[in-house]
């Protein structure tokens, strides 16, 4: 196998109008990544020495996702070939006539296909009398309106013809485009530059090249991949189809790793979560970007987690829901109810029901009561709270931050706490209970009266009394 250099066009300007939209195409998300991340991640994999992102204008947020990688804008839409022309002038090294280097072309809006995929391409391309230019192509349940990848005997690609243009017998063809090609750098340039936009959209179709290279009798490939891999996504119910597609992946994946899901169909992933063994995971569970569970975990049904760090046997849920920066220590509990933001509870700390804990940091096993809140908001900054090791805070208790309860102490249920609490310190901040006899019933009737002459007031025709009248009333 040769060593090549190998520079990847990425054709990410389309407007992607059946988004209906806003947001550009490639920056809808699967699995908590972006369409564009997700193919770049991919062609990554191959180390290439470029990769030039070609943008549509005004696309600020596109090269934003594609930094570190060099984006060339194509201004006018004039078709996949005019896109891959707006690329050359950024690929010194890869078009000139005895350079050796290979040019793939991939789409930022076909983000199913697999590493191993690009590779097996780029192994047959750099192997022992390689072809010249390949494409990749599949075989649909249906053939629909794809583009047919024509053979010859020897299975050479004699060319690409859209299905417009497909005759009956052509039409028959079960091989289809997928539109990704690699291919020698200075002959696909060269070929590139040959085509015209002479046709009733007046566009420059990048498939043509195909039939350039076989009439000069370059040797011309196919690589096969699956329908799936290939799925490209340009609306709500493509990308949502696509996310089945992934989510089926790292599902699998995740089971591989030593992860039990007892129901897999309705646990969802991000394609960044970090994973140890021995973890159980309960159905409804979703799990957002940048989370990590170490071994032995449970996470209970009906949690969102996102931004998250769970440690070694730590329980979550069921109901609970991890915001960012939550850090949760070995032997951690988090319960049914239970929100966290940017807080750390250290090993063995409990959290059990009915709690926001946020901008917080809770000592090695602390117990936090139900229906307690840190305060951490005073309308205008975030305050934190520090709970001391083996704390206890009792049931219904308001943590106004900033404020520190000490290693130890014991804070009583219902108190609100504005100020620091010392190590092993029992603080109970109430109102003093009033009792006064038969005053209950005093304070009911004398809003049975008021409520009445309110009645009477509004109404002052109808007769509030009527017991009274039907007296005035006997003859």
């Amino acid at each position: 196998m040769s060593k090549r250099k190998l520079a990847v066009i990425v054709l990410a300007a389309g407007q992607g109008t059946r988004m209906k939209s806003k947001m550009p195409k490639v920056l809808h998300t699967l699995a908590g990544k972006s369409m564009l991340s997700h193919v770049l991640g991919g062609v990554e994999k191959l180390s290439p020495e470029q990769v030039v992102v070609v943008v549509g204008p005004d696309a600020k947020s596109v090269e934003q996702v594609a930094k570190p990688h060099m984006t060339v804008v194509q201004t006018d839409r004039l078709g996949t070939g005019h896109a891959v022309k707006q690329a050359f002038g950024a690929l010194a090294g890869f078009c000139s006539k005895g350079d050796t280097a290979d040019i793939m072309v991939i789409f930022g809006d076909t983000p199913l296909i697999k590493p191993e995929t690009y590779a097996q391409m780029v192994d047959l391309r750099r192997s022992e009398n390689g072809p010249a230019l390949l494409g990749l192509a599949f075989r649909p349940g249906e053939s629909g309106r794809y583009g047919r990848v024509k053979q010859d005997d020897q299975g050479h690609v004699i060319g690409i013809i859209e299905f417009a243009d497909a005759s009956d017998e052509e039409k028959e063809i079960d091989l289809c485009n997928a539109g990704i090609l690699l291919g020698d750098g200075p002959t696909v340039c060269r070929l590139i530059n040959q085509l015209d936009n002479n046709n009733a959209q007046g566009e420059y179709y990048l498939p043509v090249i195909f039939d350039f290279a076989y009439a000069e009798g370059l040797d011309t490939r196919a690589v096969e991949a699956s329908e799936e891999e290939v799925m490209g996504i340009n609306s709500r119910q493509e990308l949502a189809a696509a996310e089945l597609v992934l989510q089926k992946r790292l599902r699998v994946d995740a089971m591989a790793q030593g992860v039990t899901l007892i129901d897999p169909a309705t646990t969802w992933l991000s394609v960044d979560t970090k994973f140890g063994c021995d973890i159980i995971i309960e159905p409804s569970v979703f799990i957002g970007p940048n989370v990590e569970i170490a071994d032995d975990a449970t996470i209970k049904a009906f949690s969102h987690i996102e931004g998250a760090t769970i440690g070694v046997a730590a329980i979550i849920g069921p109901y609970a829901r991890l915001r960012p920066g939550t850090v949760i220590g070995h032997g951690g509990k988090v319960g049914n109810f239970v929100e966290t933001k940017n807080a750390v509870l250290g090993d063995g700390a409990k959290v059990n029901h009915l709690s926001y804990i946020g901008d917080a940091e809770v000592g090695a096993k602390a117990n936090i009561g139900a229906g307690t809140i840190t305060c951490n908001y005073d309308g205008f900054n975030k305050w934190k709270t520090t709970i001391g090791e083996g704390a206890f805070i009792g049931s219904n208790t308001a943590l106004v931050a900033p404020v520190d309860i000490g290693a130890g102490a014991i804070v009583g249920a219902g108190s609100t706490v504005t100020k620091s609490v010392a190590d092993d310190a029992l603080a109970v901040v109430r109102g003093r209970l009033l009792d006064k006899a038969g005053a209950g019933a005093s304070f009911r009737a004398g809003r049975k009266k008021i409520k009445e002459q309110k009645l009477a007031a509004q109404n002052p025709d109808q007769n509030p009394n009527p017991s009274k009248n039907n007296e005035d009333n006997k003859g």
